[in-house]
């Protein structure tokens, strides 16, 4: 572990000022090694006091530590701090045959893209970018809803760990009060001669504690804490995955469809230039949609996007 890694860790438990000298006796290096190493967490964001006769005192923000991570989470982390996005960064291991599984982790993003390889916001500082990658190696059949089972942790995870009413809008966005403070983007990656899908990169994107959004999504996007965080992004992250990989299949999608944002409400979508709308009934074991529409005629939604017919529902924006 890193100096300034092994600093933020001391501060973090301390809670409080611990002198240059304390820091440097505790990790054995020097006060000027101390010095640079609070010069690094302040570049990356964090807010460090410095006080005279009393030292260093961690005040906001929070630190990525791969290191730590990958041990925890016992799969390989690749971090990358100037990252276009944590999906290219996942297809990159592929092609140099990383092993799997394996998480995709960046501080931000340059050129994220969500679904439909729509641009998204990633700020600076203060979100959570990552991508898994799997190798199920199985048939077309037999290739799971990951999008849903990895939106499902999200929401056990958060539920868990903070409390917050989470909700997912069907397939992939995860939502607080209203706002969209999270989402899932699944890439699939098959041999259509063996008929199997030989890659999946799990793409998870989180509106953590972010500083501000841009004028055009400040009333659609929110954050997971509007205030100083109670648990730091590594906590979240690890908690993600751990549930993921532990939770069972049947856990995971009994957990999407009882923290539904569309079940039992009226729905509108797009197919083949027509406008449907009707109440969602009921998200299949496969991740299906079904809306019943006012003819009594049921359509089954395998993808795509569905808008809410009414927002009444939601509480009023904070």
């Amino acid at each position: 572990m890193k100096t300034y890694e092994k600093i933020y860790y001391t501060l973090l438990e301390k809670r409080d000022y611990v002198s240059g000298e304390d820091l440097a006796q505790q990790l054995q290096v020097s006060r000027t090694s101390i010095w640079k190493g609070i010069q690094t967490l302040e570049k990356k964001g964090l807010v460090i006091e410095s006080a005279r006769h009393h030292g260093y005192k961690l005040l906001e923000g929070d630190l990525l530590v791969p290191s730590q991570l990958s041990q925890d989470l016992n799969i390989p982390v690749f971090y990358h701090d100037q990252s276009q996005s944590t999906q290219m960064d996942a297809k990159l291991g592929i092609d140099h045959n990383h092993p799997t599984p394996a998480l995709y982790l960046a501080p931000h993003q340059e050129a994220a893209k969500g679904r439909y390889g729509r641009p998204f916001y990633a700020a600076k500082t203060g979100g959570i970018y990552m991508s898994l990658h799997l190798a199920p190696d199985v048939p077309l059949t037999e290739f799971k809803p990951y999008t849903i089972l990895v939106a499902a942790a999200i929401v056990k995870t958060i539920q868990e760990l903070t409390q917050l009413p989470v909700q997912i809008k069907w397939v992939n966005d995860i939502y607080l009060q209203g706002k969209k403070v999270a989402g899932v983007l699944t890439e699939a990656i098959s041999s259509m001669e063996a008929q199997t899908v030989t890659d999946v990169i799990i793409g998870v994107g989180i509106n953590f504690h972010l500083p501000s959004f841009p004028k055009d999504l400040a009333k659609k996007a929110g954050n997971l804490f509007q205030e100083q965080p109670t648990i730091t992004r590594q906590e979240l992250i690890r908690a993600i995955w751990n549930n993921f990989f532990q939770s069972s299949e049947e856990e995971l999608m009994a957990i999407y469809k009882e923290n539904s944002l569309v079940l039992g409400k009226q729905v509108s979508f797009v197919r083949q230039e027509t406008t449907y709308q009707g109440l969602a009934t009921q998200v299949t074991d496969a991740g299906h949609l079904v809306v019943r529409l006012e003819d009594g005629q049921e359509k089954i939604l395998s993808s795509g996007e569905i808008s809410l017919s009414s927002w009444s529902d939601f509480p009023p924006h904070e």
